[in-house]
């Protein structure tokens, strides 16, 4: 399964090297209702071909009905669609929402699909980037990526926007709490797997747009299946697949590691990983137990809640102490 946003890449990277001019689109920022989150993408050319989403709708209807008639031939604009502040554009999004737009204007040239090839390999999780793009002008500098922050940032004329693996949520075995927790995910943006070797466990369970493997956790991380952009999480109360995912997911550069349970059963979680895991202590700290922010969660919608804003709270670069 290949996430939406490497597609795009892909595909503009295949435009591009058959001669063909391609507008990039991404995502800068969401106010009020707005199915897509910032750093998303949009690549399209000027004949209608198209690949990629904004909104979900009419956004993409009304940028490829001007890019048709001619427009956007700056290198860069920053398009804002639903306060109507842009005279070409009346479009109003659901619930007053608001949704800004960087459109990049992307010639056929060696330097354009090199640019591409690299935003290609940190969407399939090879590094991360930073990707820095200067107004009006559309220069273009990569910078490596080395700790967690908001998608996009900017800074007077220029735009600073995080590129990595397409954000991987991996459910550690299948439970009430991991079938939210998989929804959850999916209307947030993740790519979501859910490993379990457990037949009886899986019986009639059916999650759309989830990956499902019938394998332990722990072997699928063991075989790379985490990279710097997954959240290992481990929701079923069996220790033979939590700690054993546990114990695997520490190896890896996964940002979110952790473990539902008590604080007495996460307790003694963390002393059987010390002492049967041989984990060292850097390690233990790395696993978030019991998983998720306090919000005296008791259902498993709740406890999905929790985890989810958990994640987020990480991603964004969020200390728990500010919360």
């Amino acid at each position: 399964m290949q996430h939406l946003d490497l597609l795009v890449l892909r595909k503009a990277l295949e435009w591009s090297a058959a001669g063909r001019r391609v507008w990039l689109c991404t995502v800068l920022g969401t106010y009020g209702s707005a199915p897509r989150a910032p750093g998303s993408l949009l690549a399209a050319t000027a004949d209608g071909h198209w690949i990629g989403s904004l909104s979900g709708g009419c956004v993409e209807d009304d940028f490829l009905e001007r890019l048709s008639s001619g427009a956007f031939p700056e290198p860069t604009q920053v398009v804002r669609y639903g306060d109507g502040s842009d005279e070409n554009s009346q479009i109003r999004l659901p619930c007053g929402g608001i949704l800004e737009v960087l459109v990049e204007n992307l010639p056929a040239d060696c330097d354009v699909q090199a640019h591409l090839r690299e935003l290609e390999g940190a969407l399939a999780g090879q590094r991360r980037l930073i990707r820095e793009v200067a107004l009006p002008s559309g220069t273009r500098r990569l910078l490596p990526d080395v700790e967690q922050g908001p998608r996009v940032e900017r800074t007077g004329d220029y735009l600073r926007l995080r590129v990595g693996a397409a954000q991987r949520l991996l459910l550690a075995g299948y439970s009430t709490v991991a079938q939210v927790c998989a929804e959850f995910g999916r209307s947030l943006g993740f790519e979501v797997v859910l490993c379990d070797p457990r037949e009886e466990a899986l019986q009639g369970v059916e999650l759309p747009g989830v990956e499902i493997r019938r394998e332990l956790p722990s072997e699928f991380i063991r075989q790379g299946g985490c990279h710097a952009d997954t959240a290992v999480v481990a929701l079923t109360h069996d220790p033979r697949i939590d700690d054993l995912a546990m114990i695997e997911a520490v190896r890896t550069e996964a940002f979110y590691i952790g473990v539902m349970g008590s604080m007495a059963t996460s307790a003694k979680r963390l002393e059987r990983l010390r002492r049967v895991g041989g984990l060292s202590e850097a390690e233990i700290d790395r696993i978030i137990a019991p998983i998720g922010l306090n919000l005296g969660s008791k259902t498993p919608a709740e406890i999905a809640l929790a985890v989810l804003a958990d994640i987020l709270r990480v991603r964004n670069g969020i200390a728990r102490e500010r919360l």
